[in-house]
């Protein structure tokens, strides 16, 4: 600061008796020097909806929100939350329904889910690398059964075997569906003579020719396996 200062010149004068006499008179300048001084430091008050950071900061730079934000959410406006991807509202409390629109980029199926999405394919098909395009499921390979040489010739005698014993019961039934009153020398003697053992007889006849008859079809179904194979 500046200041004024003091300074005591020298200079001559005449005294009595005609003498030259030497004296002192006071001029004064302006001179400087360093002042430390204690200065107390304002405290602004901060404007509604705003606060500072912490007790040493000096701006008010930190948003209020009165109802917190949510989902990792973060308050950057006072009563306004800027929010992460998947969620919107003041708060962040609301989740965005990604499957709504049309930039999910599912090819098929969109599942919305909590603060995202995720794609998903229909039956037959399975989800792709990128997780959003859809490819067909590819059927597993059928194991070959039997080989193109020798099953084939067997499974016609078998065929040929069954087909014979099929018809062998089909006349036995003929004869024990008879009236029940004729004698049936066909039938066997251990069955009784009375119409229900009959009965009962001709029933188990039947089963016997249905399960001949599915294990026909079932070598019917191989044997057509085989000619596939034979023209592959």
């Amino acid at each position: 600061e500046s200041h004024v200062q003091p300074v005591y010149q020298p200079y001559l004068t005449t005294c009595q008796g005609h003498r030259l006499c030497s004296t002192y008179r006071t001029i004064y300048r302006v001179a400087y020097r360093h002042v430390y001084r204690q200065l107390s430091q304002p405290a602004a008050s901060c404007c509604p909806g705003w606060s500072r950071a912490n007790s040493h900061a000096l701006s008010c730079n930190r948003a209020l929100c009165w109802v917190p934000c949510q989902n990792g959410g973060s308050c950057t406006f006072p009563g306004r939350c800027a929010c992460l991807p998947g969620w919107t509202g003041r708060a962040c409390q609301t989740d965005v329904d990604e499957c709504a629109g049309q930039n999910h980029g599912c090819h098929q199926l969109c599942i919305n889910m909590a603060g995202s999405y995720r794609c998903a394919c229909r039956d037959g098909f399975s989800l792709a690398a990128d997780n959003k395009a859809c490819q067909p499921l590819v059927p597993a390979p059928r194991p070959e059964t039997f080989s193109q040489a020798g099953p084939p010739s067997e499974m016609k005698e078998e065929m040929k075997d069954l087909k014979s014993r099929v018809e062998a019961l089909e006349q036995k039934l003929q004869l024990v569906l008879a009236p029940f009153h004729n004698l049936m020398p066909s039938v066997p003697e251990d069955v009784g003579a009375d119409p229900i053992s009959r009965l009962s007889h001709s029933l188990q006849q039947l089963d016997r020719i249905d399960s001949l008859s599915e294990q026909i079809s079932f070598l019917e179904e191989r044997l057509e396996t085989c000619k596939c194979l034979e023209k592959a």
